[in-house]
């Protein structure tokens, strides 16, 4: 049998399963078993730049490389401060608004935590 997840309402130890749903015998909880898994596989998003700092959002960081803009004859030049308007999970990290340039998506391995 495998082991079935805590109650996320209230951490008991004690649910069981019921068709599709898992329920909590203490607080009468009920959620779904796919949810449950889902949330576990889950990882919380990290972002770390070329140093191994971790970024969050909000933070300025510092272009370490000149990056070519692609179909533009523009250069981001070392040394540029951005700051982190958002982060995101896919083939670039950082979403970002750069002045001069305008609205871009910078990987996290081309930028150092200011």
């Amino acid at each position: 049998m495998s082991q079935l997840p805590p109650c996320p309402k209230c951490n008991s130890e004690y649910t069981y399963e019921d068709g599709s749903l898992l329920i909590c015998p203490e607080c009468a909880h009920e959620w779904s078993a796919d949810a449950a898994t889902a949330s576990s596989d889950d990882e919380q998003f990290i972002v770390r730049d070329a140093n191994g700092n971790l970024l969050a959002e909000g933070d300025y960081v510092t272009v370490i490389k000149d990056l070519k803009i692609k179909g533009s004859s523009s250069v981001v030049k070392v040394g540029t401060k951005v700051k982190i308007n958002r982060l995101v999970d896919g083939d670039h990290d950082i979403d970002c608004k750069i002045d001069g340039i305008g609205a871009m998506m910078l990987k996290s391995e081309f930028v150092k935590k200011a």
